[in-house]
């Protein structure tokens, strides 16, 4: 088992600037991980932007705090708390946080090296 904080010197220290807007932090990574490639925390400030860009990993933003328009591809949606957002594997995406309070997300994403069916059993 491994449990981490977000407040332990491994994850404070993952930090960066996250597609030009957001603060983000690698709480569990594939330096632990097997079959996901990261679990990650982070904070959007009212007005900034997570940039549209693509990865060569599946992801899921979980919206824990705030609010903002989430777009992949050519779909465009508002979300907010709560909402869970599914990002398939090299679609175009990005987030604005288009509200008056920092937007928190959760970030999970795969391993860029499996592929559908690798999963261990």
């Amino acid at each position: 088992m491994i449990v981490r904080h977000i407040n332990d010197e491994e994850v404070t220290a993952s930090r960066y600037i996250a597609h030009g807007g957001a603060l983000a932090e690698m709480v569990l990574d594939s330096r632990v991980l097997k079959e996901l490639g990261f679990f990650a925390i982070a904070i959007l400030p009212p007005g900034n932007e997570i940039e549209p860009h693509r990865d060569v990993m599946e992801e899921i933003y979980f919206i824990l705090e705030g609010k903002g328009e989430m777009r992949v591809d050519d779909e465009r949606r508002e979300v907010e708390s709560g909402s869970a957002i599914w990002i398939p594997t090299g679609s175009l995406h990005g987030l604005v946080n288009t509200g008056t309070e920092h937007c928190v997300i959760i970030v999970v994403a795969s391993r860029p090296d499996m592929k559908p069916g690798d999963m261990m059993m």
